[in-house]
């Protein structure tokens, strides 16, 4: 009895210090109420350690089952992210057997059927023998040039348990495979920002939130909204970046937010919102520059010794070159915003410290590489870049940028090339041996062969006849989903390992399940830039159904194929486990910092936290740089800042200059049609990560009439007799897509939100070439184009709709059920 007693005291204690103890959360499947109540008391417990994107979690598990989870450390502000484990574990979206396509399992060579055929349940064995003879075969016919394993997305976090890293393991154990340069976070910008900075810029550390809440006067949210990015992180939030949010709104300082939409964090910070049309915050940013020129505001020796290139840009700022100066009153006519309210920004800007926080989205458009290249422009007219909360920042807003950077040591990881050791690559590792624009992956498909423009040198499009994806959703995170639909059906095979029936699963031919996170052991990073804590991920629960992880299945299938020695290297999970702490513990060791050994660190069932410096405290980004230009040179061919780059320009692009400018987009709320009269904006939701977390019990949270919410403009809403929670259908000349309406103040006039992560639900696939979804994905109705010749990256924020109130009987959302199996 004194040993129950002990474990339930220690229980509770964990509880009263983590949001578990704070609130009673229903779960399907789990319990309702405070876990305090006798009942739940009464029954054999325990409560798990493990971590996710969205922070590290206490995962309270009753006679085998999950019935309740939060946060294992203290947050102020809720997570409820963090709420839905058991949902995930127990969902009915669940793949829970390998499954095979009826046609492909028969020798039907009709690909069209994917999507819509039955499915057959086989052995593992079967599976096993089906895959691995259709990489053998595709292999030997079409070499590594036909196999596709790119994989791009948010998996699970972990070190070990990496799906797309694995499958790339194992391909280029088994020899190699097509893979992809960038990604759709940061398409445009990550290949500009180092024409311009000499560096990626957009994940990187950025100026100590410490001496922001120092030093900084003005915050500006140009195209964020992290109190929605930051509950997640590509390895594990620990949150930090939503408490020094939270201090910021306490300090009183004036926050700016430049957004179509009144966001989130608009709204929870009570700042100023400058709504603007979707698409045009590079007019606004050339309106402020042109008026710091015309009121001699701009910081002209900073520019001086600091930046090259900037008379170019000077002389198309004041219209010399094109006879349009770029003043206020253009750019007002332009974005929304009125000129008086441009200048103000001016004069505001350059009288006060100002950090301008950029977010990505505004990039995620045609001509986007302009957005970062002129936000830096503008930056560099202040002078404050270098100067404690002066200057610019693209990641404050994601993955805790800003939050200390701590001393203590880095864990290792899987690598995808197993010559690589434990920790000398990160998740950007990537050993393909051919690789193409990663936006451009149904245009790949459709047109094998075809050579493009990318940054200055040229790309020729493989033949690709299998996929093999695992990790990620194309079919949610992809723009123009009809195009992508024809384009799957060209490769002779597609294979996806899955934990639930994705919209990408389903159009697979072989499916394999897979286990979450929550069922295999792992350990990850927290804060992504300060490295604060090593989470440990213990395993919750046991495998659900037939469920195997990814490295057991690449295992087998590198056996299979004869190299299995060469993809585990002969170690078991805890074993690389083990590897990758102590890759962590040899450096803290070098940095005198105690870390426990591994053992002691995974029985403790708790994470292991380092401490920032008072170094890192104060650190600001491009100081030193700014202290001594000539012994901090940039990584530009100038060192300096480059608001002209001569290398850009000599790739005599006619979408993107050599200095930034701006181009007028193909579809945006300035040339709308009577077709198409409203612009469409596709930020990122408040209770999903990207399309994960989509199926869960958190849906009911903010659906309508069980589809994707949609926020129209009052007057946009009132001008087509739609009211608040009718279902509406959004179309264009690439899709349509029934959505529930949401009426609201809290969009500028001409734009609509549907947020991205929907997941796609065809009513009639195969019968339409422009099937309606049922679920309100928005990639259905956005453009398939390439940002630029420069980037190639993804463009959805590019979009105009027309939105109609829907009438008869809605289809049924039939996405989250089970797909139609074969007797």
């Amino acid at each position: 009895m004194k040993k129950q007693s002990k474990i339930n005291t220690s229980r509770r204690s964990f509880l009263k210090n983590s949001s578990l103890g704070m609130a009673g959360v229903s779960l399907s499947g789990g319990v309702v109420g405070t876990l305090a109540s006798t009942k739940a008391i009464a029954a054999e417990q325990s409560t798990v350690v493990t971590a996710a994107h969205w922070g590290v979690l206490g995962v309270v598990v009753e006679d085998g089952k999950v019935v309740k989870s939060g946060s294992a450390m203290p947050i102020s502000v809720e997570n409820e992210l963090q709420s839905v484990v058991a949902d995930q574990l127990y969902s009915d979206t669940r793949v829970k057997y390998p499954m095979v396509r009826k046609g492909f399992l028969e020798g039907n060579k009709d690909t069209s059927l994917r999507g819509r055929d039955e499915w057959v349940r086989v052995s593992w064995d079967k599976a096993f023998d089906l895959v691995a003879n259709e990489m053998k075969r595709v292999r030997e016919a079409y070499g590594a040039g036909g196999i596709f394993a790119g994989s791009y997305g948010w998996y699970s976090s972990g070190a070990l348990h990496a799906s797309r890293t694995l499958l790339q393991r194992y391909m280029n154990v088994t020899g190699g495979f097509v893979g992809v340069k960038g990604d759709y976070s940061t398409g445009a910008a990550q290949v500009i920002m180092p024409h311009v900075l000499g560096t990626i810029e957009v994940y990187e550390q950025q100026t100590s939130w410490e001496t922001i809440l120092e030093s900084s006067d003005i915050v500006v949210l140009w195209a964020a909204n992290p109190m929605t990015t930051l509950r997640i992180s590509w390895t594990s939030t620990d949150q930090q970046g939503i408490e020094y949010f939270k201090k910021l709104k306490e300090s009183g300082k004036r926050i700016i937010c430049i957004d179509p939409v009144r966001s989130e964090s608009c709204e929870f910070l009570n700042a100023e919102w400058l709504p603007v049309n979707t698409g045009t915050d590079v007019p606004l940013m050339l309106g402020i520059a042109h008026t710091l020129v015309t009121t001699n505001k701009h910081d002209k020796e900073f520019l001086k010794k600091y930046t090259a290139g900037y008379d170019k840009f000077e002389e198309y700022l004041l219209g010399k070159t094109d006879g349009q100066a770029k003043d206020a009153d253009w750019a007002s006519k332009i974005c929304g915003l009125p000129a008086d309210t441009i200048k103000k920004l001016a004069a505001d800007f350059s009288s006060k410290r100002t950090m301008l926080m950029g977010g990505w989205g505004m990039q995620r458009q045609r001509h986007g590489e302009q957005t970062h290249w002129t936000l830096v422009t503008l930056a560099a007219m202040l002078g404050q870049i270098g100067l404690p909360g002066g200057g610019f920042g693209f990641s404050y807003h994601y993955a805790n940028g800003g939050a200390p950077s701590t001393v203590g040591g880095i864990i290792g990881s899987i690598t995808a090339n197993p010559s690589v050791q434990a920790g000398e690559k990160t998740w950007l590792d990537d050993t393909a041996k051919f690789s193409f624009p990663l936006a451009r992956i149904s245009d790949v498909l459709l047109n094998p062969g075809k050579t493009i423009d990318y940054n200055g040198s040229k790309v020729t499009y493989p033949d690709i006849k299998l996929i093999y994806w695992a990790g990620g959703n194309p079919f949610v995170h992809h723009q123009d989903t009809n195009t992508l639909v024809k384009a799957w059906q060209k490769p002779e095979a597609v294979i996806v390992n899955e934990v639930n029936w994705t919209p990408t699963a389903r159009m697979a031919d072989i499916v394999l399940p897979a286990t979450t996170s929550y069922e295999r052991n792992d350990l990850t990073m927290s804060g992504d830039y300060s490295m604060m804590n090593i989470f440990p991920m213990k395993q919750v629960v046991p495998p659900q159904f037939e469920a195997k992880n990814d490295y057991d299945i690449f295992a087998e299938l590198a056996k299979r194929a004869g190299v299995e020695d060469k993809f585990t290297e002969g170690k078991t999970e805890m074993q690389w486990l083990q590897d990758f702490y102590n890759v962590a513990f040899e450096a803290a060791r070098k940095n005198r910092v105690l870390m426990p050994k591994f053992e002691k660190f995974w029985q403790d069932n708790k994470p292991v936290t380092f401490k920032p410096t008072e170094k890192s405290k104060k650190w600001v980004r491009y100081e030193s740089f700014r202290n001594d230009p000539l012994l901090n040179p940039l990584g530009t061919p100038s060192g300096k800042i480059e608001i002209y780059s001569d290398v850009v320009a000599k790739m005599n692009y006619d979408d993107c200059k050599g200095h930034p400018c701006w181009f007028v987009p193909e579809e945006f709320a300035g040339n709308t049609t009577a077709e198409a009269p409203l612009a469409l904006v596709t930020p990122h939701p408040y209770y999903r990560l990207h399309s994960q977390l989509a199926h869960t019990s958190l849906r009911k949270k903010y659906a309508v009439k069980d589809r994707e919410p949609v926020l129209i403009h009052k007057e946009d809403a009132a001008a087509r007799g739609i009211v608040d929670g009718d279902i509406v259908r959004i179309f264009n000349k690439r899709g349509q897509v029934l959505a529930g309406a949401v009426v609201t103040d809290g969009v500028i006039k001409g734009t609509v939100v549907l947020h991205e992560g929907a997941w796609y639900d065809p009513a009639d696939l195969g019968q339409s070439e422009q099937p309606l979804c049922k679920n309100g994905c928005a990639n259905v109705l956005t453009r398939d184009e390439g940002t630029s010749k420069l980037a190639q990256g993804n463009s959805p924020n590019t979009c105009i709709v027309q939105v109609e109130k829907f009438t008869g009987t809605a289809p049924k959302v039939t996405v989250f059920d089970q797909p139609k199996q074969s007797a």
